[in-house]
């Protein structure tokens, strides 16, 4: 992973050495704002407030994204797509099928793996 911003212990953990936050606990999962979700460590534009969703799992999830690059990655216990910034390489979260119509994509991230720009003069949702 390109180095960027001094990350916190647990921003280090996912974007670095593919680590996890606990469902329900991310700052992300029930923000509302209109803006751009960012990349923690390299502040590259991943995700529109537009394309988010509630999808129950526990981790904020989106049904479209920019600037992210997919890596297959077979775990111990399943296959799944792994999600990385495609500008500095640091891990995401994953890609699955199950998202909403017409795509069907869900994008399951990673709320320490996030920053945020607010849209000037556009109030919450």
């Amino acid at each position: 992973m390109k180095k960027g911003k001094k990350l916190t212990k647990q921003q280090e953990r996912i974007l670095k050495h593919k680590g996890t936050e606990l469902p329900f606990t991310g700052k992300y999962l029930h923000h509302k704002d209109s803006g751009n979700y960012t990349c923690a460590n390299c502040g590259a534009v991943l995700f529109s407030s537009d394309a988010k969703f509630d999808s129950g799992t526990g981790w904020p999830s989106f049904c479209d994204a920019k600037n992210v690059e997919l890596k297959e990655d077979n775990g111990w216990f399943m296959k799944r797509t792994e999600v990385l910034c495609r500008k500095c390489g640091g891990h995401l979260g994953h890609l699955f099928n199950d998202g909403p119509r017409p795509g069907g994509k869900r994008y399951c991230i990673n709320s320490a793996a996030l920053g945020f720009k607010k849209k000037a003069g556009k109030k919450a949702k």
